[in-house]
């Protein structure tokens, strides 16, 4: 017994190394952690419970049968964040590259498969140099595989991919059919073809940061959600988001406990809205007064930077929050903020997380380049995403809502649940002085002057809409949070459902 006992720990030992000494050292030169050593950040101490630690590859070409490291470039198990049940997959760069091999594979839906029958979420870390190319079609087959698992898990479980090194090829078609990417700079990246093959098909010039880092996609593409300093920075923002989620579709929010009064009045919300409805300020001093103790977790904030996304909690419960920011191109609706906005609500709504709207919008962005790109079907996509929603609705119109943005901004045609107006809210086609050009082509200015002020008078408040019904209540801004939260409490029981089909045909 002693005998196989001490053979047990050697087997343990080998596994745990790696690449070996010489590797770990050179992960470490770069500035990254061990597959290891970021599970042991991102977990509770002591809870993590790997599988297939003694996995081989079965590649025998290219002298790959003298070459055997146990686990074959990834640890795979479960363990806990904060107390609650995750499944985990990290790939070892210092086995073969962290590459990806059929066995690799195989290791990785295995921990997938286990999430989705028990309803965890499932967190990835990737660094890997792609394909192993030894195994040819084998790991191809491995990947797509993942796939599979990808799209079949999407709105059952929440997925999560940490890009630590890089990601290229289609490795990064995985990530890409998660929930949430984070990314590491100056350390990950993503592309499809390297900066190789980019130079010779197009002749362009450009290195791996700029074609894919970090920077480039949280900022340009919109890939990735959040961009992080380094391994540390990035694991520990995992542990503090991952608290927001639900562990699945059938699992209830998770719930904290709050001290901050859900009543509490915040006096200088009253005068956030600047006095000229040219004037700027920002939205997220009104998401943090609201939130629970001023606790934001916003997504993809240099990207589409006009809309923001992000999670909070309101008595303890996680809400997600979508808002207009005046102080990006005056918080207009365009192409990139429709899909971030589309995306986050089919998030919430897929895990039943409540969204919480606050609107301040001119209208969509006007251009030839916004309408040849596609303005039509990518407004579209919020629009369908806010009303095929069924999950509680609350809007809160702060200043201008214009035409079919005021629409699809969570409006009350589109079965918004509560939908409020603070008194300096403007709710119209269009703001006033272009409804009077068109409607009064051809007058002079100071009869066009005089249209005007009527017409501000007559539309530039929010008691045309609440004659109609399309406001529930015109509050004081500093209520906000009170009727937000006693709302939430009403809807907490919400039930309504949409017509049986297959699925929806959403405009991409």
């Amino acid at each position: 017994m002693a005998t196989t006992t001490e053979e047990l720990e050697k087997r343990r030992e080998a596994a745990r190394l790696g690449g070996g000494e010489k590797r770990i050292a050179a992960q470490h030169a770069k500035g990254r952690l061990t597959a290891r050593e970021r599970l042991s950040v991102l977990l509770d101490a002591g809870s993590f419970e790997e599988y297939d630690m003694f996995v081989e590859h079965n590649c025998a070409d290219f002298g790959m049968a003298e070459q055997r490291v146990p686990g074959d470039g990834v640890v795979t198990g479960s363990g806990t964040i904060n107390g609650r049940l995750v499944y985990v997959f990290a790939q070892d760069f210092t086995v073969f590259g962290g590459s990806l091999s059929e066995r690799h594979a195989q290791k990785i839906c295995k921990v997938m498969d286990m999430a989705m029958k028990v309803g965890a979420p499932v967190i990835g870390l990737n660094d890997s140099g792609g394909a192993r190319i030894q195994e040819g079609v084998a790991s191809l087959a491995g990947y797509a595989e993942v796939f599979q698992r990808n799209v079949l898990a999407s709105g059952v479980i929440p997925q999560i991919s940490l890009i630590m090194g890089p990601c290229a090829g289609g490795a990064v078609y995985s990530p890409a059919m998660t929930d949430f990417i984070f990314m590491v700079k100056d350390s990950s990246y993503m592309f499809v073809t390297g900066p190789d093959v980019v130079r010779t098909v197009t002749n362009e010039v450009v290195t791996q940061e700029e074609l894919g880092g970090a920077v480039t996609h949280t900022t340009k593409s919109g890939v990735a959600d959040v961009a992080f300093e380094n391994d540390i920075d990035a694991l520990l923002a995992t542990r503090e988001f991952f608290d927001f989620l639900p562990l699945s579709n059938r699992h209830d929010l998770p719930q904290r406990p709050c001290e901050d009064a859900w009543d509490r009045a915040e006096d200088s919300l009253d005068t956030l809205v600047p006095p000229s409805a040219a004037t700027p300020y920002d939205m997220h001093e009104l998401i943090r007064k609201v939130a629970d103790e001023g606790d934001f977790f916003e997504l993809q904030p240099a990207h589409a930077a006009n809309i923001i996304t992000g999670f909070c909690r309101i008595e303890g419960r996680t809400v997600g929050v979508v808002a207009n920011q005046p102080t990006v191109l005056a918080g207009v609706l365009d192409i990139a903020s429709s899909k971030k906005a589309a995306r986050f609500v089919r998030f919430c709504d897929a895990f039943d997380i409540p969204i919480l709207t606050f609107v301040d919008v001119p209208g969509f962005l006007p251009g030839v380049a916004q309408e040849h790109n596609g303005i039509i079907k990518n407004g579209a996509k919020l629009l369908f995403a806010y009303a095929e929603a069924t999950v509680p609705k609350i809007t809160v119109i702060t200043r201008k809502a214009y035409g079919g943005a005021y629409d699809v901004m969570s409006s009350k045609h589109l079965r918004g649940d509560l939908n409020y107006a603070w008194p300096t809210a403007e709710i119209a086609v269009m703001g006033a002085k272009g409804a009077v050009e068109i409607i009064f082509r051809g007058k002079t200015p100071e009869e066009i002057a005089a249209r005007t002020a009527e017409y501000e008078e007559r539309f530039a408040n929010p008691f045309v809409a609440a004659s109609k019904g399309f406001i529930d209540d015109v509050i004081m801004p500093h209520s906000t949070r009170r009727r937000v939260a006693m709302g939430l409490r009403k809807l907490r029981d919400k039930q309504l459902e949409n017509p049986w089909k297959k699925h929806d045909n959403i405009p991409l």
